[in-house]
């Protein structure tokens, strides 16, 4: 062999074992990453005509570094978690981006004729892009799915999830979940709740506990959360600090048929205008102080957009949501709570899908409808109100890791 070959054979040699090592490299840092990334897939493409956002899942591999957020005592805001988010994911290489906006919505419980436990939720918003993600990260969290507003992650809703940044950006979404289930049967969601009388003021509770976001509180109990009762006893050890200058409480609810309402409350509509000042409260199903009057409550439970504390608004036009509060109350109360199946729990959420529901401002829609069964761990979930099209209804069983099409 000549110099000059035995050279290029020397050079070439280099180069293969650089680009392995390289590859390693890449491999041993972001491999969880770049198998989250692969796995990425649309379910259903945009309508813009409808005014309807395209809808991906993803399933995320490893931890996500949630446990390494816990660890350095989470984030008191946006800017801070969206700092862990870039350091972590990332390894800074590439800035993401993490905003939330108005959470609207509707939830109950209810169990069904054969006494399976159901979580129903409609997401109102308006158009954009949303992915159902199921994570697994295990040493001691739990299997789970939600559903994310991908608006929330910088996704433009006009666009699809376009190329390898935009996929990148994904990888935040286990930070920003709207509501989920677990493998323990444990359900949750989110819902503003517009405190602080003229201005909107948000919780921003302000001791020596560690503190937590909107969302990541909800991804706290998702992960770690064995029922409601130690749901609150989690969500208890952390101060919360609303994010988009909005407010926010949550529902919670697991396969024993228990549920409960948390709220941040610091007197009344009127005065509770101080986020630093507020205090966990806790309404569960099986406390019927918060309901006035109503009868035929047995142990299911509903909430909408306002604070559920007894006497905290002086007149009922004060509550946001309180005709949709009013009118899945009509419809559980029929039955005591008590549905055939999930499709009937689908069919109260479509009554209140903000497409037909006295929208007379012609703002918005409800992005997505999901009814969780915290009984066998399954969920049925619809996309932009398109409750009679089977390509857009979908079945997820969280066992499986799967969300499979009913048309197929």
């Amino acid at each position: 062999m000549k110099l000059w070959q035995k050279i290029v054979a020397i050079v070439v040699a280099a180069v293969i074992v650089i680009i392995a090592a390289l590859g390693i490299t890449i491999a041993c840092v972001w491999g969880n990453e770049i198998s989250t990334v692969a796995s990425m897939k649309k379910l259903r493409d945009r309508d813009d005509a409808h005014l309807d956002g395209s809808v991906y899942t993803m399933t995320v591999r490893g931890g996500f570094y949630f446990d390494e957020y816990l660890e350095q005592g989470g984030a008191k805001s946006d800017s801070q978690l969206i700092s862990f988010i870039t350091d972590h994911i990332t390894k800074g290489l590439i800035d993401m981006g993490l905003t939330e906006s108005e959470i609207a919505c509707s939830s109950f419980t209810a169990r069904t004729s054969d006494g399976d436990r159901l979580f129903a939720r409609n997401y109102d918003f308006d158009k954009t892009n949303t992915c159902v993600v199921f994570t697994n990260a295990g040493n001691g969290r739990h299997a789970t799915v939600s559903t994310v507003d991908l608006q929330f992650l910088g996704i433009d809703q006009e666009k699809d999830v376009e190329g390898l940044m935009d996929k990148v950006t994904c990888l935040a979404a286990p930070f920003a979940p709207l509501d989920g289930m677990n493998d323990a049967g444990v359900s949750c969601g989110i819902y503003m709740t517009y405190q602080g009388g003229e201005e909107t003021v948000p919780t921003d509770v302000d001791t020596d506990k560690p503190d937590l976001t909107s969302t990541t509180m909800l991804r706290l109990i998702l992960d770690y959360a064995d029922s409601v009762e130690e749901a609150v006893k989690l969500v208890e050890k952390y101060d919360l600090h609303d994010s988009a200058q909005t407010s926010y409480h949550y529902m919670v609810a697991d396969a024993t048929g228990k549920s409960a309402i948390l709220e941040w409350t610091n007197g009344t509509d009127k005065t509770d205008n101080d986020g630093s000042a507020r205090t966990l409260k806790v309404i569960y199903n099986d406390d019927d102080a918060h309901i006035g009057e109503r009868e035929g409550v047995s142990d299911f439970q509903w909430i909408t957009n306002f604070v559920l504390q007894p006497d905290y608004y002086g007149e009922d036009d004060e509550k946001a949501g309180l005709d949709r509060y009013d009118r899945i109350y009509e419809e559980l109360a029929k039955t005591d709570g008590v549905l055939p199946d999930v499709d009937a729990a689908m069919d109260i959420l479509k009554i209140v899908g903000r497409r037909d529901w006295n929208n007379d401002d012609g703002n918005g829609c409800t992005v997505h409808s999901v009814v969780y069964n915290l009984t066998d761990k399954t969920a049925l979930w619809v996309t932009n109100e398109n409750y009679d099209d089977p390509s857009a209804v979908f079945v997820i069983d969280l066992s499986a890791g799967t969300i499979t099409s009913s048309a197929k």
